[in-house]
């Protein structure tokens, strides 16, 4: 590789990294503002839209260690916005479930949060967007298949 290719990539890891870091605390920024730690909201979105899910499973739907998906559950429970359910075909397995004030939180404050990704991404154009869409896809799919 030359130097110039591995200067370019090294750019683009930069470029990325900061891009993510400052839509990322815009975006967390706002979650506080809702009473939520983004893990507690990213744990609700994903009940919310994709139903009762196994505790053990939370953690690599939205990108975080096992051991803090325990702590995070009680803290939603103890705020009535989650329930612990045990699974009927298999005692080992338990479920998190969504509560109706979960329900309703999520129903509340979604919009909002959906309008700020919006706002923040409306820079680009619908093409621009697509075309990063994919070729940052294309980058991730190579580095799962280098990390094999």
């Amino acid at each position: 590789m030359s130097n110039k290719q591995s200067e370019q990539s090294l750019k683009f890891f930069i470029v990325l990294s900061r891009a993510f870091r400052a839509i990322n605390d815009l975006v967390n920024k706002q979650i506080h503002t809702f009473g939520l730690n983004p893990t507690e909201f990213a744990v609700l979105e994903l009940l919310y839209h994709k139903g009762d899910q196994p505790l053990q499973q939370i953690g690599g739907k939205i990108l975080l260690a096992s051991g803090s998906i325990t702590y995070v559950v009680d803290k939603l429970e103890q705020k009535n916005l989650l329930a612990r359910k045990a699974c009927e075909k298999d005692r080992r397995v338990t479920y998190a479930h969504i509560t109706e004030d979960g329900k309703q939180l999520i129903e509340e404050i979604f919009p909002t949060h959906e309008e700020r990704i919006n706002e923040i991404i409306s820079i680009l154009s619908e093409e621009e967007k697509q075309s990063a869409i994919e070729l940052i896809k294309k980058v991730g799919y190579h580095a799962n298949d280098l990390a094999k």
